[in-house]
């Protein structure tokens, strides 16, 4: 019985090729003879990173037929034991007797919720196909525990939220030979990309209500499955609070110890190690990022206080109200956002603290090489000497020269104290 399921699986999904989705800026290796994983936030697009690497190889001359996709979420599947597991092979070479099995791309969705999944990849990967996709929900298997799993054998690809390039992709909006009449609906749309969510499925909806129960759908979910469930977490309504608090603080150092007293004093009971691990928790469920105080001294590094950025400002927008003085906070965060994106495995991104404060320090190994501010405006005197300040103490104790100021729609070049700093559009900045 299951394997004429898998047969029947198999076939429906290959007549659905070529998928019809929206190119993403990460493409997927196709043929780096490894397990490849796909980690993220739930529902930022995961399972059509996959469809995409489909596509890619069925224009490179790839046949359907090579292509073995099976989602493991399908409720006849509820009950599949790994003892089932070899039926999937069984099935295949059936439907395609010709085809060795060697030469197929096999990509399984949600495979995580099959007790013992790990042993059948494994097996088939070291017997039978070098080509393995796999990708699930944070709920079941994290990245980290992913990794743990499958022995060192898989490459990780990180799945984001949409940039703003692909924001402007998913809205049909050109970001290729911009003429001056087009950096006005680009302006526009950053303004929004700043304001609202960058979850594919956000974007696309275009009912603002309907988005505003998606979003906190979303959020709850991430709560109650991936961290409550996952961790067999209690305290479900004090999690939330913590949680509320964090996104509150954006982009500033956050002191965990302050939130406990804060909870403590309400006459809430939790306890303080228990905050600092739901700390961790969030973050490995990727609702957050942290980025810890520039030092040289791993001491302070420790003991300094973390800043806390939201995977996205819808999400933050839909559990938090909404303040007018936002728009700064926000910024900084999609700017970290761009960052976190684009870092290469070697780069650290911290932030600077003495006299005054500098947002990002980017560093190759102990190398800095940028420094970041971020502001909405520089229109105040006091904003733009504050933003500079902490720029060139900065670049004193760092040594660094590459200093940036992003802006919404401020474009300058401002030469003080024998540093040139660049001050840039958002919009443009993130488009490179």
């Amino acid at each position: 019985m299951k394997k004429e399921l898998f047969k029947s699986l198999i076939a429906l999904k290959q007549s659905e090729i070529p998928f019809d989705v929206i190119e993403r800026d990460l493409e997927l290796p196709i043929n780096r003879k490894k397990i490849i994983t796909i980690p993220g936030v739930r529902r930022c697009g995961k399972s059509t990173m996959m469809e995409i690497a489909i596509n890619h190889l069925v224009k490179d001359g790839v046949s359907k037929e090579r292509i073995l996709w099976l989602g493991f979420d399908d409720e006849r599947l509820t009950d599949l034991s790994t003892d089932e597991f070899d039926e999937i092979i069984s099935a295949y070479m059936e439907l395609f007797p010709n085809i060795p099995i060697k030469d197929v791309y096999m990509f399984f969705d949600e495979i995580q919720l099959v007790k013992n999944w790990e042993y059948f990849v494994l097996r088939l990967y070291k017997s039978y196909c070098k080509n393995i996709f796999v990708c699930g929900s944070n709920a079941t298997m994290l990245s980290t525990e992913l990794a743990s799993v499958l022995r060192g054998y898989p490459l990780e690809f990180p799945t984001t939220t949409l940039s703003f390039k692909e924001f402007c992709r998913f809205s049909g909006i050109s970001t290729t030979d911009v003429l001056e009449q087009d950096k006005a609906r680009l302006r526009i749309a950053f303004k929004e990309y700043n304001s609202s969510s960058s979850f594919p499925e956000i974007v696309l909806t275009k009912n603002k209500s309907e988005q505003l129960k998606l979003l906190q759908g979303y959020f709850n979910t991430m709560i109650l499955k991936d961290l409550v469930e996952h961790y067999n977490t209690k305290n479900i309504e004090v999690v939330k609070y913590f949680t509320k608090r964090i996104l509150a603080n954006l982009s500033k150092p956050t002191s965990i110890n302050a939130i406990y007293n804060d909870i403590k004093s309400q006459g809430l009971k939790v306890g303080k190690n228990d905050l600092y691990l739901w700390a961790n928790y969030l973050c490995n469920i990727f609702l957050f990022s942290r980025i810890s105080k520039y030092t040289k001294s791993i001491i302070k590094e420790q003991q300094s206080l973390d800043k806390y950025y939201c995977v996205d400002n819808g999400i933050r927008n839909a559990v938090l109200l909404p303040q007018s003085n936002d728009e700064g906070k926000l910024l900084e965060n999609n700017v970290f956002l761009h960052l976190n994106r684009n870092r290469q495995p070697y780069e650290k991104i911290t932030y600077f603290k003495e006299n005054c404060e500098c947002d990002f320090v980017v560093q190759h190994d102990d190398l800095v090489t940028q420094l970041i501010q971020v502001t909405w405006t520089m229109a105040d005197p006091a904003t733009k000497e504050r933003e500079i300040n902490g720029l060139l103490e900065a670049a004193k104790v760092t040594g660094c020269a590459n200093l940036t100021i992003v802006t919404f729609d401020e474009e300058s070049t401002i030469t003080t104290d024998g540093y040139t700093i660049h001050t840039v559009p958002a919009w443009k900045w993130m488009l490179k």
